[in-house]
């Protein structure tokens, strides 16, 4: 098996790799609806990892035991899967790739709070952290005399979802080896559920596809197909708070891609709420006194 310096690499490259995918996500939005984009890509990223999966199955089978541990958890991460990219892409229509990326972060403060609800003990560095991703997310999103933007709220929501992702990856990876097996599933779920969707609320020409298929490509096949399969990999060699952590640069690069790609900027204030929402990350996962080791 990998190091864990090599899964730790792996999962910096994820972070990356995401960061850039807002980017396509917005351009996409210039042909496709939101649903029909997400639908376009997740078969794409489906449709590309089959044959893979079918070679090095040929190698290494699946126990009997482990197969539907593999197709049921490969469905839950799926459906995990489709509405945090659901929520993501409908919010880029009101909101910028840099509000998305720091947003969708936040799902590092909420993994142990949802730890908190099934029963498991936080700590106080935890409720320290939250605190300054809210403020940091009241600066980001809050405008003086607005309310809070619609696109921000949906990305804020959807991070619950991402939250719940990497939760259910992090369980799985340390019963199911398949990584790939386990990819090929949950983009298969997530894909029938945005087919779906697409097909009831938006039916789009196919023109638009094809003036869409730029940002599709490198959506589906690097964003999803790699990225998500990369992270698999990763999480069975690191922890899921740590991974987290490491995932959670993916605002840092999506601004950077965002400014460099879409020519978007951050003032003051945003930028100080940028600043007290990666304060908050990093806060929640310093090492104390109260937290267990995990191998």
């Amino acid at each position: 098996m990998f190091g864990l310096t090599f899964s730790h690499g792996l999962l910096v490259w994820v972070a990356a790799i995401w960061g850039s995918g807002f980017v396509a996500q917005k351009l996409g939005l210039d042909h496709l609806g939101p649903y029909s984009f997400n639908a376009a890509r997740l078969l794409l990223a489906t449709l590309a990892l089959l044959p893979v999966w079918r070679i090095l199955s040929r190698r290494t089978r699946v126990p009997s035991t482990r197969l539907p541990l593999l197709l049921g958890g490969g469905a839950l991460a799926g459906c995990f899967l489709f509405a945090g990219l659901t929520f993501q892409q409908v919010g880029l229509q009101y909101t910028t790739a840099t509000n998305a990326g720091f947003i969708t972060s936040l799902y590092i403060v909420i993994v142990p709070l949802l730890g908190l609800l099934m029963g498991q003990p936080t700590r106080w560095l935890t409720g320290v952290g939250i605190g300054l991703a809210v403020a940091g997310l009241y600066l980001l999103s809050m405008k003086p005399g607005t309310g809070l933007n619609r696109g921000d709220l949906l990305q804020f929501i959807g991070a619950f979802f991402w939250a719940g992702h990497v939760v259910v990856l992090g369980w799985l990876s340390r019963y199911v080896h398949d990584f790939t097996g386990l990819s090929v599933m949950q983009f298969a779920m997530a894909s029938l559920l945005a087919i779906v969707t697409a097909r009831v609320w938006e039916q789009e020409p196919m023109a638009a596809f094809v003036q869409a298929a730029p940002a599709i490509l490198y959506s589906g096949l690097v964003v999803i197909a790699l990225g998500f399969t990369l992270q698999v990999l990763a999480q069975q060699q690191v922890s899921a708070s740590v991974a987290a952590l490491i995932l959670s640069t993916e605002a840092a690069f999506a601004a950077l891609m965002g400014w460099l790609f879409l020519g978007e900027t951050i003032g003051p204030r945003e930028l100080a709420g940028c600043s007290l929402m990666l304060a908050g990350l990093l806060v929640s996962q310093l090492p104390g006194p109260s937290r267990r080791r995990v191998h």
